[in-house]
């Protein structure tokens, strides 16, 4: 049984193996970043259904998800291609520059990314700039807060022992309850947010 299993694993490793090469791995970031997106909205507006009776589905809402979310990938993909020419590092001997990495991505990645997504979700739902630019001035710090709590970890991790190719697609991987937050967020009216930003984490049910 273990035997068919571990052949089957490699049957499987083949056959997506030629995504994470070359021009491949731009589509595959791209669509991979798109869909986790918008899954996270998806499990966020599961939650609201339950917690508020009458509520439906809103598909668009998730479409807007997946379009910002597809808009992030050749971002993310050229950028850890940047980072890594930048700040070359090999595993935990090199751990001076890969803590560089990890300060550099939370200082320059991360707010880019926070204000793309409050504005480039704002442009798709009808907001007027003046009204994303409010929403972001209102919500970014609380964002910002959640994020510190949690990617620095996890990005010491992708840069210590994840090879290149695969960078985004271990950050995607992580994200399903990120986007899930980043929802939540999104739809939830500033005056309610928790003081504490990295409360938000349980609410959101994940942690960028």
């Amino acid at each position: 049984m273990a035997l068919g299993g571990g052949r089957w694993l490699r049957g499987v490793w083949v056959s997506v193996r030629p995504l994470f090469r070359g021009r491949a791995l731009l589509f595959t970031n791209t669509l991979g970043c798109g869909v986790l997106m918008a899954a996270g909205d998806g499990a966020r507006q599961a939650w609201e259904i339950r917690a508020r009776p009458g509520q439906k589905f809103n598909p668009r809402r998730s479409a807007s998800m997946f379009a910002v979310g597809c808009s992030m990938g050749p971002f993310l993909h050229f950028w850890y291609l940047w980072l890594d020419r930048f700040l070359p590092a090999s595993g935990v001997r090199d751990l001076p520059n890969v803590l560089k990495k990890v300060l550099v991505d939370q200082l320059v990645a991360s707010p880019i990314l926070g204000g793309w997504y409050f504005l480039g979700l704002g442009c798709l739902e009808g907001q007027t700039l003046n009204e994303s630019c409010q929403e972001l001035r209102d919500k970014f710090w609380e964002f910002y807060k959640v994020d510190w709590c949690v990617w620095p970890a996890a990005q010491l991790v992708n840069f210590l022992f994840v090879p290149s190719q695969f960078r985004v697609t271990y950050i995607n991987g992580l994200t399903l309850g990120w986007d899930t937050y980043l929802s939540y967020l999104k739809y939830w009216s500033p005056g309610t947010l928790p003081s504490s930003g990295c409360s938000c984490v349980a609410l959101g049910t994940r942690t960028d």
